[in-house]
């Protein structure tokens, strides 16, 4: 049975390339919002770290109406770090949307959630968007679209795809980009043309599998999936089972069904199959589980998720001033929510560390990780970092690393620069394109090679560079290579900061510290631009004499404090070093507070060495 009154799609590009826009102007236009209502942009980007960064960090579900045909739509983040949030919702769909940058054309994202989408046998509109951009390539895009399309083997149908040109933030759209587009209605007609309707037999048992977890403090844990055959019922009894674990199914019963219309969930009193529906009453629902009916326990087949390529250890805070600004600082309270994320995010894996205060956590990559870290500050949480290592995999016998496939846009006059600073941290250069006055750039180069490179090409570009990265395999180790060229200041006592004490150590090299602010012995006030750590003493206070007063440190001059972000403090902590992570604070530290003690270390490191 074809449901002829509705389609499943989700809309999957690289990121920036439009897709949240693209959304807003979809529910405009499908009669979402009532006349004059006063609406944001990107209205589904909802969670406060996706506003602040300007990124889609969680697959999300709306939908709208057209011509009495619903159109259930999945908006899915266009980071490299999040594709696991794009992997499990395509199982919810029939078709994508493929957005493709009107200038910058397909990026490494881009291959990689199309790769997915063709894999599951999904058919493609490619929307080439922001057509409106004055150094958009439209002639071009087309070719290099299809050129994507038959590297990843695609089938003589989806080579056929069709093409259209939009302005996500105009809100129009158009099949031929010589004639301007009025509004949306070509990608409306062509979502019902071309995605196919879903099919299942509504009086067959229930089955239907879960891609998506939320969470309800008033109904608590609310599954979100796409019905594949049957009907699911308000009250129903239903068994919940999974084809990948082994366990014996378990019974619970649906207290309430909900699906997505706008904005909102409306609550029903039953869905039939193809419905993407949210669900609550089983409390004890993940990812990956199939609900079933009780007379037919038939698990489905969940997307093997790509597994995580990097992993950070995150302990106990055991600063000195541990406990002084988080509400949970135990590792009781670390483990349940680290533990407690494995049930949303299926492409994080957490394991016991080395002592029963530690916890390595996997994930994707350094943004994946914030992402997390910030999330646990912002709710309470105190805890310690270190700097992300690699995960390494032994291949018919020989050691491998995971590698990633950088993709660059530079003027050209930062071009050698770029090219010696890449290839003394073993890149390997795969393509070169000149496009105006830029060069694409497109790199092989080991994850790990690229930590702390980020804020370094920003720097030797201007801010006018453009870097993206995507997992690409793994491939044998490439040997050491020396990626941190600086050294640390650390202070060298516990107290607060003063003009006199900072005045006399920036002269070292950029601090991160301003006056009275409380500082201990071993954290990281500064960085000393050349290689090695600096004790400084930034609590220094002038003894005062007959001839001396307080007054006279008002005529020092203090160069303003650069206070590194989460994101740089992961990038620039070297293998000695943490990060303190608190509700109110991110603070450096050495992972030996004491000097002498420190001291020691390193020259019993350096002994052993030699």
């Amino acid at each position: 049975m074809k449901r002829t009154d509705l389609r499943n799609i989700a809309i999957i590009a690289h990121v920036d390339h439009g897709k949240t826009t693209l959304v807003d102007a979809l529910l405009k236009q499908g009669g979402v919002y009532r006349e004059n209502q006063e609406v944001t942009t990107c209205v589904m980007d909802s969670n406060d770290q996706e506003r602040e960064r300007g990124i889609t960090i969680l697959a999300k579900n709306t939908a709208v109406h057209y011509k009495g045909v619903k159109i259930n739509i999945v908006d899915t983040p266009g980071h490299a770090d999040f594709g696991g949030e794009v992997e499990r919702v395509l199982k919810m769909v029939n078709g994508v949307i493929l957005l493709v940058d009107a200038a910058e054309g397909p990026m490494p994202q881009t291959r990689f959630v199309l790769e997915h989408a063709l894999a599951l046998n999904h058919r493609v509109i490619v929307v080439v968007n922001k057509i409106d951009r004055p150094d958009a390539r439209l002639d071009e895009i087309e070719d290099e679209v299809l050129e994507l399309l038959m590297e990843l083997d695609a089938t003589d149908e989806q080579l056929d795809s069709p093409f259209l040109y939009c302005s996500g933030r105009d809100g129009t759209a158009t099949r031929d980009y010589h004639e301007p587009g009025k509004d949306l209605t070509p990608l409306f007609e062509t979502i019902l043309d071309y995605i196919p309707a879903p099919e299942g037999d509504e009086t067959a048992p229930l089955q239907a599998l879960v891609s998506c977890i939320d969470y309800n403090s008033f109904v608590g844990r609310i599954g979100i999936g796409r019905i594949e055959r049957g009907t699911m019922k308000q009250n129903q009894e239903i068994s919940i089972c999974n084809y990948h674990s082994g366990e014996a199914p378990h019974r619970a019963k649906i207290v309430s069904i909900y699906q997505f219309d706008g904005l909102n969930r409306v609550q029903v009193p039953e869905a039939k199959a193809g419905d993407i529906v949210a669900f609550s009453g089983a409390e004890d629902i993940n990812i990956g589980d199939t609900v079933c009916s009780t007379a037919a326990v038939e698990p489905l087949e969940f997307v093997k998720i790509s597994e995580p390529t990097m992993e950070m250890t995150f302990s106990v805070n055991d600063s000195p001033f541990a406990g002084k600004e988080g509400k949970f600082v135990t590792s009781r309270h670390l483990r349940d929510r680290l533990y407690r994320e494995l049930l949303r995010d299926v492409s994080l894996r957490v394991s016991d560390g080395d002592t029963t205060d530690s916890f390595r956590v996997a994930g994707r990559g350094e943004m994946h990780l914030s992402v997390l870290i910030e999330s646990m500050r912002r709710e309470g949480y105190e805890l310690t970092c270190s700097n992300p290592t690699v995960l390494y995999r032994e291949i018919d016998g020989q050691k491998c690393e995971p590698m990633e496939l950088v993709t660059i846009d530079v003027p050209e006059e930062y071009m050698g620069t770029v090219m010696e600073k890449l290839g003394s941290r073993k890149g390997e250069l795969q393509d070169m394109q000149l496009r105006g006055t830029r060069e694409r750039l497109i790199y092989r180069i080991p994850t790990r090679c690229l930590f702390g490179y980020r804020s370094e090409f920003m720097t030797a570009t201007r801010g006018e560079g453009i870097i993206n990265s995507v997992f690409d395999g793994y491939a044998p180790y490439r040997g050491n290579v020396t990626m941190r060229f600086t050294g640390s200041l650390v202070a060298s006592e516990t107290g607060e900061t003063t003009s006199y004490g900072l005045y006399y150590s920036q002269d070292r090299g950029p601090l991160f510290v301003g006056p009275s602010v409380p500082v201990y012995e071993g954290m990281i006030v500064g960085r000393n631009p050349k290689p090695g750590d600096i004790a400084v003493n930034v609590c220094k206070k002038k003894h005062l004499t007959a001839v001396r007063s307080t007054g006279a440190d008002e005529a020092l001059t203090l160069i303003t404090p650069h206070q590194p972000s989460l994101e740089e403090a992961i990038e620039m902590i070297a293998d000695d070093e943490l990060i303190e992570v608190t509700p109110k604070s991110i603070r450096l530290r050495k992972r030996i507070l004491s000097t002498p003690l420190r001291l020691k270390a390193e020259a019993a490191r350096k002994n052993k060495e030699s």
